[in-house]
């Protein structure tokens, strides 16, 4: 389940930011990353938490004082995971976005349906498709 994240974010950041020079790529990673970094335990777990989206940013912006370039091109790994969170509606679930304030991260198990994961999914497919072709015609880049 990589594109409805990678899409998505992408799509989502640039409307909002609307940079030619932006790396929207990192965007793309950073949407992808919690669902490589949580694959492990075999269920959303810390990569999913708003704990974790804050301390990459945070990491992000004390390791690249003084590194302006640096930092432009870093940041969009924490947006990515932002836009992950929200794309992947884990604010519904208290405890594990919340996490470790309301319970631990694998307690509740709550998990989208695999219908919705694989309209999700095709969803995703088209709005990559999208991004291409506007990055194909200047329009995204």
């Amino acid at each position: 389940m990589f594109f409805w994240y990678a899409a998505f974010a992408v799509l989502g950041a640039w409307a909002v930011l609307r940079d030619a020079r932006f790396d929207y790529r990192l965007i793309a990673l950073g949407a992808v990353l919690p669902e490589l970094i949580d694959a492990p335990v075999g269920h959303r777990a810390l990569a999913h938490t708003l704990v974790f989206a804050v301390g990459s940013l945070a990491l992000v912006m004390l390791l690249t004082i003084n590194r302006r370039s640096l930092r432009k091109h870093l940041i969009a790994i924490p947006i990515g995971f932002f836009a992950h969170l929200v794309l992947d509606f884990v604010w519904v679930d208290k405890s594990l976005f919340w996490w470790p304030g309301f319970g631990s991260w694998g307690s509740t198990g709550i998990v989208p349906a695999m219908p919705w994961l694989v309209v999700r999914e095709v969803i995703g497919v088209v709005g990559a498709v999208v991004v291409l072709r506007r990055w194909r015609d200047g329009r995204l880049a």
